[in-house]
Parts: C-alpha cells; structure tokens; sequence
C-alpha cells in the first residue's frame, strides 16, 4: 500500500475533471491538482514548449511527493509521452485510456477527435486508435474555442453562443457518420450535454476524464499503490497565477465547493 498522493496537473483547470473521477473512484487517496493557469492555454503553443512545460510541472508535482503522476492534458498527453516515461514514478497521460475506451464503444468503427489544435495536429489519438485496430476511420476536429468558453464559464446547456461555436465543430464529424466521439481535451465533459444534443443518441461521447481515471484506479490497484487509509482524501489545489478566480471556475469542474486553500506557486525555480 502507498499513502503518498496522486499527482494531476493540466495546462488550466480542465484536468479537474480527472479530479473529479478520482474522487468518486478512490475516495481515500489524497490529490495534489496543479494548474498551470498563468501558462494556458497549451494547446496553442509548440510541442518543445509543451515539453518544456510539462517537465516543470511534473517537477513541481515530485515535490510534493507524489506516488503517481497523471497528465490530465490532451495536449501533453499528445506530444510529450517521452516526459511521462523518464520520471522516477509511474506516470500516464490521458490518449490510451480514452482510446480504449473508444474501441470498446463504437461498433462501426467510425470515430471522432475534438481537442485542441495541438493534440489533432500531433495525430496521437488516431495513431492510437490504428495501431490496435487498423480498419477504423478516425476524423479529427480541433475546436480552440471550445476550451475558451469552458474557461470563461460557459458550459450552460441552453447558452446559444457556446451551440452555435459547438454546432459549427461538430458537423463536419456528422457528415463523416462517426458513432463515436472522443473528448479529446478535458474542458470538453462539461459541454458534453450541448454536445449530445448535436450529435444525437446514436453518438457515444467518451469523456477523457473517466476514462482516465477509471485506468489509475485500476493500475494503482494492480501495484498495491492504493491508500490504506479508511478515512476521506484530502485535495491540495496549485496554480502558477493569482488564484482569485479558481474557486469559481473550479467548483463548475469538481461539482463540488472548494474550501480548500488554493496555493500559487513560481514556476521560474522549477527545472
């Protein structure tokens, strides 16, 4: 058994997501969440800059002596797998498990990518998705936009602003007749009802979050890293700029009030 905690970070808030799924999967491990809110978005940047970033932040996170590390970033999770493999704890990103979960879900093989312009431009999920079955048709969409309004709070089922930037992404994916769609960025579980509606019953959408976590739990509990410890896990909340938005932002994510302290940290000191 290891009490150590689990580490999540993400380029913003979207990886609260992961978050939250650990929560409800593993509600005796304790949680230390760094977003690199002064750095988003990562989806625009450079892949060298990405790599950049995430050595920094898995930095930050091993301070923090953490047992296990997620990159709850589609972006990162895209284009520097070779960071989350030369760390000194076992580290995952979030494209195999939803990939996974992909295949298991569609029955014609016809599956959709939204994420970010880095992440469909890298081509990782498709790769993923070919390399275990070759005869599948992967169509990918970036939707930049998309992971403004979540950031901005707009993820309000009825908001028409955020359906018509969403309808505009999406229909290109319906003329290719996908049945599935990946969530390919964590920002996007929360526009996943406005998404639904676009799409129609007959799209299964596949959040990146649950799928992630649900994997973690899974793998922690096949090394015999789980807690045991039977009492409620804490969160520990990190952020490279000033916190006063966080909490707002945050309890959309988490579905839950944050009472915890949010801490700002320095990202200059940290190789």
């Amino acid at each position: 058994m290891d009490n150590r905690p689990i580490g999540v970070f993400d380029s913003g808030l979207g990886g609260l997501t992961v978050v939250r799924e650990l929560l409800e999967r593993l509600p005796h491990e304790d949680i230390v969440y760094f977003g690199d809110t002064g750095r988003v978005p990562y989806g625009s940047r450079s892949p060298e800059m990405v790599k950049h970033y995430a050595m920094q932040d898995c930095g930050l996170l091993l301070k923090q002596n953490v047992k296990y590390i997620i990159a709850a970033c589609g972006t990162v999770s895209s284009v520097a797998g070779e960071v989350l493999k030369a760390l000194p704890v076992p580290a995952m990103g979030v494209v195999e498990p939803t990939v996974e979960a992909a295949l298991a879900a569609t029955k014609t093989g016809r599956i959709g990518v939204i994420g970010t312009a880095v992440t469909v431009r890298s081509g990782s999920f498709e790769q993923a998705i070919k390399c275990a079955r070759p005869d599948a048709q992967v169509f990918a969409q970036a939707c930049p936009v998309l992971v403004t309004l979540v950031e901005s709070g707009w993820v309000e089922e009825n908001n028409p602003a955020t359906e018509a930037v969403a309808r505009q992404y999406l229909e290109p994916l319906m003329d290719h007749k996908i049945d599935t769609l990946i969530l390919g960025c964590t920002h996007f579980p929360l526009l996943a009802p406005v998404i639904s509606r676009i799409l129609g019953e007959s799209v299964t959408l596949i959040n990146s979050g649950a799928a992630t976590a649900a994997k973690c739990a899974s793998l922690l509990q096949q090394r015999d890293m789980l807690s045991a410890s039977d009492s409620m896990g804490s969160c520990q909340f990190f952020v490279s700029d000033q916190p006063y938005n966080f909490t707002r932002v945050a309890e959309m994510f988490l579905g839950r009030a944050v009472r915890e302290d949010v801490r700002r940290v320095d990202m200059e000191g940290i190789g």
